[in-house]
């Protein structure tokens, strides 16, 4: 399956919200806030999600708090929502500011059923900055499939663009 995270030239949203999961007052905590992470902590980010409350976007985790989360049982609630954090989708980290300034403005694509979308522009950029845009996508899917074993054989058909009805401007 083809499946990254990419940090566009002229990033699509930017709004993203952030969860750290790092020790309360730890180096990676106070990296993670100067980095722009919303929420930062261990227990009462546990205890918050156990009760339903899930206010961040995408979830990251300090290696040092893996075993106290995976401890908590996060993983039937933030699983199905695609945010539990995990070694192999790269958000299990030592470097937690980097990870999170590489999120914001960053978004995630993944193929579903031989299909790969991700929101590329917006109505106010240029036609320069789209296919800026257009050219790293293409280019890290492209490289994506480079990175597969040579038993899967993946192909680009077609190229869609879309603009959907209801979307902001700028």
């Amino acid at each position: 399956m083809v499946r990254n995270r990419l940090r566009l030239p002229h990033p699509v949203k930017t709004d993203i919200r952030i969860c750290v999961i790092a020790e309360p007052g730890s180096k990676a905590a106070a990296d993670a806030k100067a980095a722009g992470a919303t929420l930062i902590g261990e227990d009462e980010i546990f205890n918050a999600v156990k009760e339903g409350i899930v206010e961040f976007d995408r979830c990251i985790c300090h290696i040092d708090s893996m075993q106290k989360m995976n401890k908590a049982g996060l993983g039937r609630i933030l699983g199905p929502k695609g945010l539990m954090p995990s070694a192999k989708t790269g958000t299990v980290v030592n470097q937690v500011g980097s990870t999170v300034r590489n999120m914001v403005g960053g978004s995630e694509y993944r193929e579903k059923i031989g299909v790969v979308r991700m929101a590329i522009g917006q109505l106010g950029f240029t036609p320069e900055e789209m296919q800026n845009n257009i050219k790293a996508f293409m280019d890290a899917v492209k490289k994506d499939m480079g990175q597969m074993s040579d038993r899967i054989n993946k192909e680009i058909h077609e190229v869609v663009s879309r603009l959907y009805p209801g979307m902001p401007e700028g």
